[in-house]
């Protein structure tokens, strides 16, 4: 029989902890003990789909999966090398990557001196000269403000937005599958209006949208509860011969101490590494806390004092002052261990979480190296992709571009002039015409263009990718 704990079935269902131990009190589910944590048994919970896909798992199999030729790839939006290393990892060659921030494509470079980096603002590359050559391009498009005109909300209502350079890259490019990911909210921002104006611009590329997903980490052997959509297009001319299979999940909710200690991800103990420290009036507050806690376990005028004003505001605010627990998948990181509001404690020392602690529950293998200050290295760990979730899902990839390559077979190109020409170009256009990377509403006469900005959505929606959106 399969054990899950109370917290971590409440976590894989999307419950919360308090209604999950109604469940067990009242015996809607059949409760056990094992190791000293109340759970249950995996194979009586099979109503659940999440628990029927693990119990389902094929995640073994496809561990299995390898390319029947070289697939070729482009990244965009790279940043400290998550999507990239997961993509590698499945199987996939990456011709080329673009990040802006220097830090990010420093890390890329020292990892991986063999991939080409394209240093530099996206707008100024022109990927013409990759057109169908490239077999797969990806990019996760940060949540910048979002703005769209007009009545259509096609791939012109795009336009001043990062989402816009990753269509207009498919466009130039032509790759045979292209992949975006984002925040869960981003498919109801706006009343759904942000989304509808991406479906819009994927059709108008010509490209056909496999029902969009939001995986959970916690499914993808990730210690970490996270969330993320995961967008698949396929070109059209293929659409119709093949069909995507979303990754099967691993077998078991790993936790943070599978992250912090030797594991099935990881073959050691995690390393000693630099890290945040707190301060010494909140490190004595935070000593009040006990694992897995958060602010409702102080004294109550000690909470009145840490928490100001946010004490008299609505919700859980359990973010606050919260201390992570061994035995529970950790909560979304963000880009910094120690921010007031999500507070990210070490379960077992009142201190935040070291960069390598950040990076193993973001499933960065040991010797994945990052570069920069200690709040770049914070933010790079905060704003990736799992590895793992991105290994799962690039497997997935791989299986569709062998149905594609046996149903319509064609040679792996040889992109190398091409990308140092792109690379050449953008290094001129970086020279003469650098372009600021705010972006900004583009006013055209008798057109009413609305500003939007997704910031205030995920501030709502903490769990589902904060740090992202940063």
């Amino acid at each position: 029989m399969h054990f899950i704990s109370e917290n971590n079935f409440a976590a894989l269902t999307g419950t919360s902890n308090a209604t999950v131990r109604k469940w067990a009190a009242k015996g809607i589910f059949p409760s056990h003990i094992e190791k000293g944590l109340k759970g249950f048994y995996m194979e009586e919970l099979k109503t659940f789909p999440e628990v029927k896909e693990m119990l389902d798992s094929r995640w073994d199999e496809e561990k299995a999966t390898r390319p029947i030729r070289e697939y070729t790839s482009v990244e965009l939006f790279a940043g400290g090398g998550g999507l990239a290393l997961g993509m590698s990892m499945a199987g996939f060659k990456h011709v080329l990557l673009n990040e802006f921030d220097k830090a990010a494509c420093n890390t890329l470079r020292t990892n991986r001196p063999e991939w080409n980096i394209i240093e530099g603002d996206v707008r100024n590359i022109d990927f013409a000269p990759l057109r169908d050559k490239v077999d797969f391009l990806s990019g996760g498009f940060p949540c910048q403000a979002f703005s769209y005109a007009g009545k259509q909300g096609g791939f012109n209502d795009t336009r001043g937005t990062l989402f816009f350079e990753l269509a207009r890259a498919v466009r130039e490019i032509r790759p045979k599958v292209f992949m975006g990911e984002n925040v869960k909210g981003l498919t109801s921002h706006d009343k759904g209006r942000t989304f509808a104006t991406i479906k819009n611009t994927i059709a108008e590329l010509g490209y056909t949208l496999v029902e969009p997903r939001v995986l959970k980490a916690i499914m993808y052997q990730v210690p970490q509860k996270r969330e993320r959509l995961i967008l698949i297009a396929i070109r059209n001319d293929l659409a119709g011969k093949v069909e995507f299979r979303w990754p099967s999940p691993f077998t078991e909710v790993l936790t943070l101490r599978d992250a912090l200690f030797k594991s099935v991800i990881y073959d050691t103990d995690v390393p000693e590494s630099s890290g945040a420290r707190y301060p010494l009036n909140k490190k004595k507050v935070l000593d009040l806390v006990p694992q897995g806690g958060d602010w409702r376990d102080l004294p109550e005028m000690v909470a009145k004092e840490y928490m100001g004003g946010s004490w008299l505001l609505g919700g859980g605010k359990t973010g606050m002052a919260r201390r992570l627990s061994l035995d529970e998948p950790s909560l979304t990181l963000t880009c910094s261990p120690c921010q007031k509001q999500t507070e990210r404690c070490h379960p077992l020392e009142t201190r935040p979480l070291t960069v390598r602690e950040y990076a193993r529950i973001q499933t960065f293998p040991d010797n994945w190296l990052f570069a920069g200050t200690m709040n770049d290295r914070y933010k790079q760990i905060g704003n990736a992709v799992p590895v793992n979730l991105a290994w799962a899902v690039g497997r997935s990839l791989i299986r569709l571009l062998n149905d594609i390559q046996t149903v319509y077979p064609t040679q792996t190109c040889d992109c190398s002039d091409a990308v140092e020409q792109i690379i050449e170009q953008s290094r001129k256009r970086n020279e003469t015409c650098p372009v600021p990377l705010e972006t900004t509403a583009r006013k055209k006469k008798n057109d009413t263009i609305k500003q939007t900005k997704l910031f205030d959505l995920v501030a709502k929606h903490p769990d589902g990718g904060l740090a992202d959106c940063l």
